[in-house]
């Protein structure tokens, strides 16, 4: 895999360190670990889909914890071959775990398991504080500074 030399960015970008962290913690991981297969969807603007396919496990087998700008999705499951003998075993019933990198001000807002599908729903709230505001142009002259005369005191 190639290695991106983030140094220069990082001297003239400024605030954007969980990023560039994020970029090369990512290049670093050499294990190509796709178990278990997922989709990630755009379902609006600022509504997002995680379906992650587990067959085999139940609601109890799953893990879903949420921090600040980090999801994280651990299945348990139990070896169940050591007392089976099994002629050919293709369906992967191991423990797994997967972490998402989440953007500031998103959230989960809802998780369900359905028919081996983890449907995970995310949505993008950004604070009033944050958001753009139109600012109203007026008319006139502007407002004049009144000044204060210095009383010592």
């Amino acid at each position: 895999m190639r290695q991106f030399d983030l140094t220069p960015y990082r001297r003239s970008a400024i605030g954007f360190d969980r990023l560039f962290d994020m970029l090369e913690t990512n290049a670093r991981q050499t294990t190509s670990e796709n178990y278990p297969p997922f989709n990630l969807e755009r379902l609006a603007d600022d509504r997002y889909r995680i379906t992650l396919a587990v067959a085999g496990f139940a609601r109890d087998d799953i893990e879903i914890v949420a921090q600040q700008n980090l999801l994280v999705i651990k299945g348990k499951k139990e070896d169940v071959t050591e007392d089976r003998a099994f002629l050919h075993l293709g369906i992967a019933n191991r423990s797994f775990e997967r972490r998402f990198e989440l953007a500031d001000f998103v959230r989960v807002d809802d998780a369900r398991l359905n028919d081996g599908l983890l449907t995970i729903d995310l949505l993008r709230e950004v604070p009033e504080a944050m958001k753009p505001k139109t600012i109203a142009i007026k008319s006139g002259a502007p407002l004049q500074v009144i000044k204060e005369d210095s009383v010592a005191a």
